[in-house]
C-alpha cells in the first residue's frame, strides 16, 4: 500500500479497538497532530491516513478529478492495513467518505467532526461565493478548490475560530493544499450521506462557529442516525485546532469509548 499512515501506539494497556483518523478537504494526516498523542495517552492505538494526493500520499492520477469513491477506496485500504477493525474519527469531507465507506463495511463505531451534512454543500457554496467572491471565482476558473484557502485571511475565516493564536494560524495555513474539484461537484449535486444504509453507530460533533456547516444541519444528520449531537461552544470548522481543540477531543473520546 502506497498510502501514508501516521501511527502512535499507547504505552501500557491498549483499548480494544484502534482509532483511524480521516482528514477532510485541503488537509492531511497532519491535522490530527494534537489528537494522535492525546488519544494514545488515553490508551488508544491511533492512526491517521493521508488520502491520495494529500500529505505524503501520491496522487494516483489527477487530484482535480479524484472522486469520492476513490477516497472511499483509500479508506478501505487503510482499514485493511490495520490488524483490527477501527473506530473511525473523520472530519468534514472525510466524514462523507467515512459514511460512504460504512454503507458496505460495518465498523465498531464512527465519530464525525463537522462532516458534510445531509443537505450537501449547497449552502456552503453560497456562503463562500458571497463572503469571498474573488477566491470562489478563482477556484471555479482553475478547477481547484485550493484557491479558496491560498489566502491566509480567507482560510482562517472559513476554518478557524477568531481567537486562534496567529502563530497557529500560520502553521495550519502553510500546510493547506489543493482539493479535487470533481469531488466538490459530487458533494454539490450527487453524493450525499445515506444514514439508512449504515448499521455502524455514528456520533456527530459540531462547532457553534463553523462557517461551512451549521449546527442545525449537523443536528439533522445526528437525528438521522438516532444519536445525540455533541456541540462544541466556540468551535469552528477545524475542530482539531484553536483554543477549544481539547474539548473536541474529549467529545470524540467520550463517543469512541461508548462503542
Amino acid at each position: 500500500m502506497d498510502l501514508a499512515i501516521e501511527s502512535i501506539r499507547p504505552v501500557g494497556k491498549t483499548r480494544l479497538h484502534p482509532l483511524l483518523f480521516v482528514h477532510g478537504a485541503w488537509h492531511g494526516a497532519w491535522c490530527w497532530e494534537r489528537f494522535l498523542p492525546w488519544f494514545a495517552d488515553r490508551g488508544w492505538e491511533s492512526h491517521a491516513v493521508d488520502l491520495r494526493g494529500h500529505g505524503r500520499s501520491p496522487n494516483r492520477g489527477s487530484r482535480r478529478t479524484t472522486r469520492i469513491h476513490d477516497y472511499v477506496a483509500d479508506l478501505g485500504e487503510a482499514v485493511d492495513a490495520l490488524d483490527r477493525p477501527p473506530i473511525l474519527i473523520a472530519h468534514s469531507l472525510g466524514g462523507l467518505v467515512a459514511q460512504r465507506f460504512l454503507e458496505t463495511r460495518e465498523m465498531p463505531g464512527a465519530v464525525l467532526l463537522a462532516p458534510v451534512p445531509l443537505a450537501g454543500v449547497t449552502r456552503t457554496t453560497l456562503m463562500a461565493a458571497t463572503r469571498h467572491p474573488l477566491r470562489f471565482l478563482q477556484a471555479n476558473l482553475t478547477f481547484d478548490l485550493g484557491a479558496l484557502v491560498k489566502d491566509r485571511k480567507v482560510a482562517a475565516d472559513l476554518l478557524l475560530p477568531a481567537d486562534t493564536d496567529p502563530t497557529e494560524v500560520d502553521s495550519i495555513w502553510s500546510r493547506l493544499q489543493g482539493e479535487s474539484y470533481v469531488a466538490y461537484l459530487q458533494m454539490l449535486f450527487t453524493v450525499r450521506p445515506r444514514p439508512p444504509l449504515i448499521s455502524t453507530p455514528v456520533v456527530i460533533v459540531a462547532g457553534t462557529e463553523d462557517r461551512l456547516f451549521t449546527v442545525e444541519a449537523q443536528r439533522r444528520t445526528a437525528r438521522a442516525y438516532g444519536s445525540e449531537l455533541m456541540v462544541i461552544e466556540g468551535g469552528a470548522h477545524d475542530l482539531m485546532f484553536g483554543p477549544r481543540w481539547e474539548a473536541a477531543a474529549m467529545a470524540a473520546h467520550k463517543a469512541a469509548a461508548s462503542f
